[in-house]
């Protein structure tokens, strides 16, 4: 039997101590929370990422009574940069989340489906995106997707 012990860093920052970039980027993720379509669950999540050209494009979460047709933040803001800007990378994506009560207190990480899809946008341009997950209590910073995705199903699997 081999082991293999996989690890991945997270740091946690105060908003006062993210660079200019990723406070900006928190700063429109929350804003996109009010672009959201809720209706169903009150949950509020908005993204905001940041091309390489340096043109910001934000997401929130869409619902629907059919809720596999429901799309997340990240993928609204990621498939609208990538059909506007197919030619340029994503540097960084910021997300937070609110609900009834206001902000939540701990950062919301992406779900299966979104890490999946910043994955392919990571290996599409060989380049790592800087993630920033909000909270109230403060952020969390993850320098690749890969990071919370460790497993990764790519490419290179298929064959």
């Amino acid at each position: 039997m081999k082991e293999i012990k996989i690890q991945s860093v997270v740091r946690m920052y105060s908003m006062d101590e993210l660079d200019e970039t990723g406070r900006m980027l928190v700063e429109k993720a929350k804003d996109a929370t009010n672009n959201s379509y809720a209706k169903y669950s009150d949950f509020h999540v908005g993204a905001a990422l940041i091309l390489e050209n340096g043109k910001v494009v934000i997401g929130a979460n869409q619902e629907n009574a059919a809720y596999p047709v429901t799309l997340c933040a990240e993928r609204t803001a990621i498939f609208a940069a990538q059909a506007n800007y197919p030619d340029q990378p994503v540097k960084a994506l910021a997300i937070a989340a609110r609900n009834a009560n206001g902000f939540l207190d701990e950062p919301i990480s992406p779900c299966g489906s979104c890490r999946q899809v910043i994955l392919e946008v990571e290996e599409r341009y060989k380049s790592p995106i800087k993630i920033y997950l909000y909270g109230t209590k403060g952020v969390f910073v993850i320098d690749s997707i890969k990071d919370l995705l460790p497993l990764s199903f790519v490419e290179d699997c298929l064959y």
